[in-house]
């Protein structure tokens, strides 16, 4: 079969043409003078190998040839510029699939809000949001599984990625509502000493679990570790039933268990929250999220 090189602007010449059926208006709307018109249709029709046109002295009609062709070449100059516009839209970071890891606790923060506010700027823009730990998102983004990832106390330095904090939270003691502790409004981290805890272990968020540690180790004993758990929610539930105590971020007032107490610590503390992301990735739906949570400050 005969390979065609049609060409765009012979297309588009040809289109305008079957509109008009005039040379001199086709040629007046693509803003041309007409012998070029006319060598633009006659080279597609030496391509095609037949007439395209009936020339008269009142204008053109279109033969059979062309009457066939009309439809095929608005269909691929229409594909074509709804190409350009995805293309374009796409380059802006207006349309695609962006994958978002975040910790499970943030739910509990205003990354709502953030998320909810980017698909309002950005609606075709489709989030992938998917629930891990920091570990899980810093081994996501290195084996591009996720672009972005939001968690808590990521490494300062990692090869490959980069981080922003985005906000820091205080640091609580989580204790069972009859704890002796849960008199008072502020807690010694010292005063834990005493008490069985439980954390998240440490393979799900070295950074936030060296952070708890440390503020033990600070306060003079090492954490007594009865049980581990890696959701919040299920820490909470098991201090509630009085298998230990913990430390964890503020925003899990909003877990609302009757049965715990969450109590400022002395000396406070903070944890640390981060936006990650690959050095160097040129995908703009990177950068426009970055930017949302930029808005935030």
């Amino acid at each position: 079969m005969d390979r065609l090189d049609l060409s765009l602007t012979q297309l588009h010449a040809f289109t305008v043409l079957a509109e008009e059926l005039h040379f001199g208006r086709a040629a007046a709307r693509l803003g041309i003078a007409q012998p070029p018109l006319s060598q633009q249709i006659q080279r597609l029709e030496t391509k095609v190998g037949h007439p395209l046109f009936h020339r008269t002295a009142a204008g053109v009609t279109l033969t059979a040839a062309g009457s066939t062709l009309l439809p095929a070449a608005r269909e691929s100059l229409g594909a074509l510029a709804s190409g350009l516009a995805d293309a374009r839209t796409a380059a802006a970071g207006r349309s695609g699939r962006l994958r978002i890891g975040f910790a499970a606790s943030l739910a509990l923060t205003v990354l709502p809000r953030v998320l909810r506010d980017h698909r309002t700027a950005y609606p075709g823009v489709t989030l992938d949001i998917r629930e891990m730990t920091t570990a899980d998102q810093l081994t996501a983004l290195t084996e591009h599984r996720i672009d972005v990832g939001v968690m808590r106390e990521p490494p300062d330095v990692m090869t490959g990625l980069r981080f922003t904090t985005l906000w820091d939270e205080p640091l609580v003691a989580i204790l069972p509502k009859g704890h002796p502790l849960a008199e008072r409004r502020t807690v010694r981290t010292a005063d834990l000493a005493g008490s069985p805890f439980v954390l998240l272990p440490r393979t799900a968020g070295p950074g936030l679990y060296d952070r708890i540690a440390g503020l033990c180790t600070d306060a003079g004993f090492q954490p007594r570790i009865a049980q581990s758990a890696v959701e919040w929610l299920t820490v909470c539930g098991l201090v509630e039933i009085g298998v230990g105590v913990s430390i964890g971020p503020a925003c899990i007032r909003r877990i609302a268990m009757k049965g715990i107490a969450l109590r400022r610590i002395d000396p406070a503390a903070r944890t640390r929250v981060a936006l990650g992301w690959r050095a160097g990735d040129p995908n703009p739906l990177v950068g426009n999220l970055r930017g949302t949570f930029g808005e935030m400050s």
